[in-house]
């Protein structure tokens, strides 16, 4: 009987807007770890996935298209961005592919030749709707909120936030987690010493 492909363990990156999920993600891809983000998922659902494109001129029509007759993100932000039923109905359409295409691209790991010992994901409302359970562990990244004011958009910053879960309540639930205020190169080493951590598991 074949060997069973070995999967990579897999961890998820997630906390605030302006907390450094970002800058975290590819510092586990200079260590060697295999990363994707869900964003990097969402925006290729949007230029070539037919059906969510389809879904999506439905509900919203012509408005939603470029010049190219291509799904325009800005104008989708647009709509969804104070509109929480909008927002729940574009959710509902990408989620559930975001984690096919995630799954997908995890089990093609598993089967390479070498596969990566880690695979983590940046995402952003891990906790908020439910896909914990999917991942071996997860890192919490935090700051205060002025300085995540600095790093991102205040708008989005409001849009988002009655929907997060409190910063103590994911630290509390969290394998590991980082207070996100010194330089990138503090973040690395905390980013180095999680990879070390997870690595002696293997």
């Amino acid at each position: 009987m074949p060997a069973r492909p070995r999967r990579p363990l897999a961890v998820a990156v997630t906390g605030s807007i302006g907390a450094g999920k970002t800058t975290a993600l590819l510092a586990f891809a200079r260590h060697g770890a295999a990363v994707v983000s869900s964003d990097q998922i969402v925006h290729s659902l949007l230029a070539t996935d037919p059906e969510v494109r389809a879904l999506l001129v439905d509900r919203w029509g012509d408005r939603v298209l470029d010049e190219a007759r291509q799904l325009d993100r800005a104008a989708i932000a647009d709509i969804v961005f104070s509109d929480p039923a909008e927002l729940a109905f574009l959710e509902s359409v990408l989620h559930p592919r975001v984690v096919k295409e995630y799954l997908g691209w995890r089990d093609g790991l598993a089967r390479l030749e070498r596969p990566p010992d880690v695979c983590v994901t940046e995402v952003p409302l891990l906790y908020e709707v439910g896909g914990e359970d999917r991942f071996d562990a997860v890192v919490v990244l935090t700051a205060p909120r002025a300085l995540r004011e600095a790093r991102s958009d205040v708008g989005a910053l409001d849009e988002r936030s009655g929907r997060l879960l409190p910063d103590d309540e994911k630290v509390r639930r969290a394998d590991f987690s980082y207070v996100n205020t010194g330089s990138e190169e503090d973040l690395d080493a905390f980013v180095v010493s999680v990879l070390e951590r997870l690595r002696a598991r293997a």
